[in-house]
């Protein structure tokens, strides 16, 4: 029994680390198709943060020139793909599509250019990484039965970006149902000539999306190569933006459903993490590419039952076009 609730402690608390990053551009692309954006490039910006922030904490030594260099390189890839999308009114879905296979050779390209170590970044040390924090006490009540489990292992031990989403989930949830910001954004990603009528921008509060969208997908990427990684390598974000996406159609374009849905989806990562090489009764070795696609077939089983059955917000994907 005590076996049985250490492995469980441990699969939740590597559950919540996997989770993170999917977590936080889940939300990103809610806020974006929120306002009438889809966001398909998910998985461009959090590649490309990913590259920007593990290559200025390799050069600076600081975690923290990486952070602000991470998130300034999704949000300009947010930016560019809000200028297709609203300025130009360029297709949503080809733009997306884009920005993905571009980063996906510009960064190692860059990274194979400045470090010269096929295409990646060099491994950063702790001092330049969000490490792991200790909270007080963590380590003398690991032996507790339990309650010193669930706080050394749950609580305790996560990076400062994992503890920064507990917040900034509750955060999103408030502006886009508490505020007034909220609303006119809700507002025009559904009825934006209604918007427009009550002589609100529709162009800018999309361009406002697509910063916030910018800022956690760039938390997103930072947190892959200087958090739960020690370097940028090529591909690292393995489809996370397109779990991150399946995730926010299953919540239904809603914070909380989507917080669940990315749990799940963390919870099969870090299950196939421990399945690897483990002998399970009835069926023998589970090979290790079963476990590794895990994740994408659920991805595929969920899209393909539920999606059809969703309402995504009115006017997703349709460029808007001010009436003169």
């Amino acid at each position: 029994m005590i076996e049985f609730l250490t492995d469980l402690t441990l699969l939740v608390d590597s559950t919540l680390r996997t989770a993170t990053p999917l977590v936080l551009a889940g939300l990103a692309g809610l806020v974006a198709e929120r306002a009438g954006i889809v966001d398909i490039g998910l998985e461009g910006k959090m590649l490309g943060a990913a590259f920007a922030a593990a290559a200025a904490a390799a050069v600076t030594g600081s975690p923290w020139a990486g952070l602000v260099a991470g998130v300034l390189a999704s949000v300009m890839l947010a930016l560019i793909h809000g200028y297709v999308s609203i300025a130009q009114r360029g297709n949503q879905i080809v733009s997306g599509m884009a920005i993905n296979i571009a980063v996906a050779g510009l960064a190692p390209t860059l990274a194979n250019f400045w470090f010269h170590q096929g295409g990646q970044t060099p491994l950063l040390g702790d001092e330049a990484r969000f490490s792991a924090i200790k909270w007080p006490f963590a380590e003398s009540l690991h032996d507790v039965p339990v309650v010193g489990q669930l706080y050394s292992e749950i609580i305790s031990g996560h990076n400062l970006i994992t503890y920064m989403t507990v917040f900034i989930i509750p955060l999103i949830a408030w502006m886009l149902y508490r505020t007034r910001f909220g609303l006119r954004l809700r507002a025009v990603g559904e009825n934006p000539e209604a918007v427009d009528t009550a002589g609100i921008s529709v162009t800018k509060l999309r361009y406002q999306a697509m910063l916030i969208a910018g800022v956690l997908c760039g938390l997103s990427g930072v947190v892959l190569s200087t958090g739960m990684g020690a370097a940028f390598i090529r591909d690292m974000s393995a489809g996370k933006g397109y779990l991150a996406l399946a995730a926010m159609i299953f919540g239904r374009w809603k914070p909380v459903p989507t917080l669940l849905a990315c749990l799940l989806f963390g919870f099969v990562d870090a299950l196939q993490g421990r399945l690897q090489g483990e002998s399970l009764p009835l069926i023998g070795e589970v090979p290790v590419q079963f476990t590794i696609m895990l994740p994408y077939v659920l991805t595929v089983i969920i899209l393909a039952g539920f999606a059809g059955k969703m309402d995504a917000p009115k006017a997703s994907g349709i460029p808007y076009e001010k009436d003169h």
